[in-house]
C-alpha cells in the first residue's frame, strides 16, 4: 500500500499539470479542471492497490478525469457542443500537451492576481504541491494556502480569463509575471525570508524544474534561457553557502571547489541558448552574465568586477529598481573602491521600498569597514540583524558586529532611551502603543545602540521622510508628536526641529453605500474577528481605537453594550450574535487578539496580553489592512475602504 501511494505521489508530481491544463481546455475553468483532475487520483488511490499501477498511469489519470470532465457537463447542462460532438473531442488527441501546460503556465501567473497567490496557484497547478507542502515550504498555515488558491480561482473565474496563449506585445507582459513567479519560488528558497535555516532546497529544486519546463516550451525566449541559466548558477554554489552549523559563507569566502560543476555547466549552456535566441538582453540575461562572471574566476581575486559593475549599470538602466541599484553599489564598490560604493548606498538610504530591507544596512556596514569606520559598521549590522526574519542570518550578521569593538558612551543609547520611555506608568495602553510605533521605526532606521547624544534633526527627518513621507497629514502629526514629548522627557533638544507640523483637512470620509454594506455582510468567508470588528464599529458609531481597546471583561453581553475609556459603547443584533463566537470562553484580555504570539523582543504591555491564549492586542495598522483587503472588489477604485468610512454619520 505505500508502495502505490508513493507511485502515486510521483505520478501526480510528473503528470498533474498535464492532466489539469488538458481538463482546463476541455471545460474552460482552472478550479474545476483540478477539482476533477484530484477526483481521478481519488480513484487511483481506490483502485490501484487492488488492480495495480497501470503501465500508462499518466494516461490512465487523464482518461479517468476527461470522463468525468464530460459527465460533469452533461449533467450541469451547460453543453454549447453535441453530446456526440463533445465525446468525440475528448477522445481525440488533444493539442500538443506542451502548449497546454505553457497556457496553465500563463493563467496561473496572470497578472490580475496578487503576487502571493499567483505563487501559491503555480505551485498548487504546475508543481502538482499540496496545500501542505507549500504551506511548509513558507512556513505559513494550510488555511492561508487553500484560501489563497481559493480566491485565485475564482477571480479567474469571474474575469474569464481565457485559456490561451498570449499574442503580440501582450506576451512579453504576461511572460515577465510567468518568470517573476518561478524566481521569486527560487528566491524562498534560496535565501529564505523567515525560519531557522538560511535556506530551503526543496524550493529551488521546484523553481529549477518549473524553469526547465517553460525553457522547453518557449524555446525560443531569451529571457526564459537567462532566468534558467541564473537559477543553475546560483543553485550550484548550494553547497559551499553554509558552514558546519548552518551559518552563511559569503561568496567570496566560499570553498569554489564545492561548486557543482554540473549546474554550472548546465548553466552555461542555457546562457548560450539564451544568446542563440538574440534580441536585446533583458533583467533575466543580464543577471545570468552577471552570474556567469562569478562561475568563471578560479577564485574571488580573480573576479571580474568592473565587468559586473558594467552589467549591473545596464541592469539599472533597464530595470531601476532600489535593490537592483543596490547590487549595483556592492559592484561598484567591489571595483572602484569602497567609498564609491558607500556613495551610491547613501543615495539608496531614503528610499521608502528599502525601508525595511536588511540588506541596505548589511551593505553600508561591510562599506564602512572596509573604510575603516568600524563603529559604524558594527551599528549597521546589528540594525540588519533585526530587520531580517532568518535565525541563521540575524546570528551571522550579529556575529560580524561582534567583530568590531564599540567604544563606551557617557550616556544612554537609543534603545536603552526608548525602553525607558515605554515604560512610563502614567502612559495607557493606547498611548504607549502609539508612541511605541514611532520610536520602534526611529530604531529600526538608527539603531538601539546609537548614542542618544549623537542623535541630530537631520537624523530624525531622514527617518520620517522614507517611513511617513507619503502618509496622510493626521499620520505624520502623530509621529511627530511622539518624537516631541520623547525629547521632552529624555532631556534632548527638539529633533523634531526639521518635521513641519502638517495641515489636516479634507473632507470628512463618506460611508460605504449601504448596497455593498450589504454584500460584505452576506460574505460566509470572513474571520469571526474582522466581521465582529466591522460589524461593532458600523453599529456602535465609537471610534477604531476606542473598539480595538476593548477587553473581554469589558462587555455587558445582555445589555449590549461595553465600557472604553469611561465611555459606552452599544451596539444592534448583528454584532450580539457574533459575539459569543468572538470571545468564545475567554473571560480575560483583549477581545480582538492578533493573529499570533508576539515574538520576545515584541512583548506588548500586560494589559494588551491575552492570559489565556498568550497573543496581544489586534494593532490598528493591522485591523485597517485587513479591511481595505477584504473591501478592495467593492470599493469601485480598487483600493478598498479604511476603517472610519464603517461609522455612519
Amino acid at each position: 500500500m505505500t508502495d502505490v501511494h508513493r507511485t502515486v505521489d510521483a505520478v501526480w508530481k510528473l503528470e498533474s499539470a498535464k492532466i489539469v491544463a488538458g481538463l482546463t481546455r476541455l471545460v474552460h475553468d482552472v478550479g474545476l479542471a483540478e477539482e476533477l483532475a484530484q477526483d481521478a487520483l481519488v480513484s487511483a488511490l481506490e483502485q490501484w492497490p487492488d488492480s495495480g499501477v497501470p503501465d500508462n498511469p499518466g494516461a490512465w489519470l487523464t482518461a479517468v478525469a476527461k470522463r468525468r470532465a464530460v459527465d460533469h457537463i452533461r449533467r450541469a447542462r451547460r453543453l454549447e457542443l453535441g453530446d456526440e460532438r463533445l465525446t468525440r473531442e475528448a477522445n481525440q488527441p488533444p493539442d500538443p500537451e506542451r502548449d497546454d501546460v505553457l497556457r496553465l503556465m500563463f493563467v496561473s501567473c496572470h497578472p490580475i492576481l496578487a503576487t502571493e497567490a499567483r505563487v501559491a496557484l503555480t505551485l498548487r497547478l504546475i508543481g502538482g504541491l499540496t496545500t501542505a507542502e507549500i504551506a511548509r515550504a513558507f512556513l505559513t498555515d494550510e488555511r492561508s494556502i487553500a484560501r489563497r488558491v481559493a480566491e485565485a480561482k475564482r477571480v479567474l473565474a469571474e474575469a474569464r480569463v481565457p485559456f490561451e496563449l498570449p499574442r503580440g506585445p501582450e506576451l512579453a507582459g504576461r511572460l515577465a509575471s510567468v518568470l517573476e513567479v518561478v524566481y521569486l519560488i527560487f528566491n524562498e528558497g534560496y535565501s529564505a525570508t523567515s525560519g531557522d535555516d538560511l535556506t530551503r532546497p526543496a524550493l529551488c529544486l521546484e523553481a529549477l524544474r518549473l524553469g526547465r519546463l517553460l525553457a522547453e516550451l518557449a524555446p525560443y525566449e531569451a529571457e526564459v534561457h537567462g532566468l534558467v541559466a541564473l537559477m543553475e548558477i546560483q543553485a550550484s554554489r548550494e553547497a559551499a553557502r553554509t558552514g558546519p552549523s548552518g551559518e552563511p559563507v559569503q561568496l567570496h569566502e566560499q570553498n569554489r571547489g564545492r561548486w557543482d560543476r554540473l549546474l554550472i555547466h548546465r548553466g552555461f549552456a542555457a546562457m548560450l541558448r539564451a544568446r542563440q535566441a538574440g534580441g536585446t538582453p533583458g533583467p533575466y540575461v543580464l543577471q545570468a552574465a552577471v552570474a556567469v562572471c562569478h562561475a568563471q574566476a578560479a577564485s574571488a581575486e580573480e573576479t571580474d568586477w568592473a565587468r559586473i559593475a558594467g552589467l549591473y549599470e545596464a541592469l539599472a538602466l533597464l530595470l531601476p529598481t532600489p535593490v537592483v541599484r543596490l547590487n549595483q553599489a556592492v559592484a561598484v564598490g567591489m571595483a572602484h573602491g569602497p567609498q564609491a560604493g558607500l556613495d551610491l548606498v547613501e543615495s539608496l538610504t531614503g528610499d521608502p521600498a528599502l525601508r525595511d530591507y536588511h540588506l541596505l544596512p548589511g551593505v553600508r556596514g561591510d562599506l564602512l569597514a572596509r573604510l575603516g569606520r568600524y563603529e559604524e559598521a558594527r551599528l549597521e549590522f546589528e540594525r540588519a540583524a533585526r530587520l531580517t526574519g532568518n535565525a541563521a542570518e540575524r546570528d551571522f550578521l550579529l556575529r560580524r558586529a561582534e567583530g568590531f569593538a564599540l567604544p563606551g558612551t557617557d550616556g544612554p543609547t537609543l534603545g536603552q532611551a526608548v525602553r525607558g520611555f515605554l515604560a512610563r506608568e502614567d502612559l495607557d495602553s493606547g498611548t504607549s502603543r502609539s508612541y511605541g510605533q514611532t520610536l520602534r521605526r526611529l530604531c529600526l532606521a538608527l539603531g538601539e545602540r546609537v548614542p542618544l547624544t549623537s542623535m541630530t534633526p537631520e537624523h530624525v527627518a531622514r527617518v520620517f521622510e522614507t517611513a511617513w513621507g507619503g502618509s496622510a497629514a493626521r499620520t505624520w502629526n502623530r509621529h511627530r508628536s511622539a518624537v516631541r514629548s520623547f525629547c521632552a522627557w529624555a532631556s534632548l533638544g527638539d529633533l523634531s526641529a526639521l518635521l513641519d507640523r502638517r495641515a489636516e483637512t479634507g473632507p470628512p470620509a463618506e460611508m460605504i453605500d449601504p448596497a455593498r454594506l450589504a454584500a460584505l455582510w452576506g460574505r460566509d468567508d470572513l474571520p469571526v474577528r474582522e466581521l465582529t470588528l466591522w460589524r461593532l464599529l458600523h453599529e456602535s458609531a465609537a471610534g477604531v481605537r476606542a473598539v480595538l481597546a476593548l477587553n473581554v471583561e469589558d462587555l455587558d453581553l445582555e445589555d449590549r453594550r461595553a465600557l472604553s475609556g469611561g465611555v459606552w459603547i452599544g451596539w444592534r443584533s448583528g454584532t450580539a450574535r457574533l459575539l459569543p463566537r468572538l470571545v468564545a470562553g475567554r473571560a480575560h484580555g483583549p477581545l480582538f487578539l492578533a493573529d499570533r504570539r508576539p515574538g520576545p523582543s515584541r512583548r506588548p504591555a500586560p494589559a494588551d496580553l491575552c492570559p489565556e491564549t498568550g497573543r496581544g492586542r489586534l494593532s490598528y495598522e493591522r485591523a485597517e489592512y485587513l479591511f481595505k483587503r477584504a473591501t478592495r472588489s467593492l470599493d469601485p477604485s480598487g483600493e478598498g475602504y479604511t476603517l472610519r468610512r464603517l461609522r455612519p454619520r
